[in-house]
């Protein structure tokens, strides 16, 4: 659980902390979830192609197509393109957002996984040079693993995050994740991570007489 060579400028950044482990990830996150991305980028494009056939389908006939604006009736066509501009534009954006999703999805199907170094008052990630440091305090101790015969991932979920909007029900609260995909030894990882977090928590311990 313990590299033998780590770059340079983690080494600085480690400097004389005691380490629990020192890996390197194989992935910068699970495959499921760039899969999982990338399905919703096909069916948002998939979508749109059919939006777009049915709703401009008839200009690429020369014919007219009917739609309404404000619950107004209107007649677009190739000679009267003015009527389009907006529906045009937000079908343009939702369409180059399903393809953003595509690409962003594939660009991480073959992004590699960074160094990560525990010790006793952080976790360390290191990655192209940029070096991202986390308290075990900002740790809820959730953790998520997946693995087979001691291969797989692990999901840590923070105390930080962000608030979702959701139509017809309360705001609700995503936490911000650090994904460590593709290690050996990811019960032991977890199980020492797991202890860390547990000595570092903020949380007031319970009494009771």
């Amino acid at each position: 659980m313990n590299l033998t060579v780590l770059p340079a400028d983690l080494k600085k950044q480690i400097e004389n902390e005691k380490t629990d482990f020192s890996i390197k990830a194989q992935r910068k996150q699970p495959l499921s979830k760039s899969l999982g991305g990338l399905l919703i980028g096909i069916l948002m494009c998939a979508f749109m192609s059919l939006f777009i056939y049915g709703f401009l389908g008839p200009l690429f006939k020369n014919e007219e197509t009917h739609f309404e604006s404000n619950g107004v009736p209107v007649t677009a066509s190739l000679d009267d393109l003015g009527e389009l501009i907006v529906p045009g534009g937000i079908i343009c954006l939702l369409t180059l957002a399903g393809i953003y999703v595509i690409i962003n999805s594939i660009y991480s199907l073959f992004q590699k996984g960074g160094y990560f170094v525990g010790t006793e008052t952080r976790l360390i990630q290191f990655q192209n040079g940029k070096t991202t440091s986390t308290d075990w305090e900002q740790f809820t101790g959730n953790v998520k693993i997946k693995a087979r015969n001691n291969f797989g991932n692990l999901e840590f979920e923070l105390r930080t995050g962000k608030m979702e909007s959701r139509k017809n029900n309360p705001d609700k609260f995503v936490p911000d994740i650090i994904y460590v995909s593709g290690i050996e030894n990811v019960y032991e990882i977890e199980k020492k991570c797991r202890v860390r977090i547990k000595e570092n928590d903020p949380t007031p311990a319970v009494v009771l007489n």
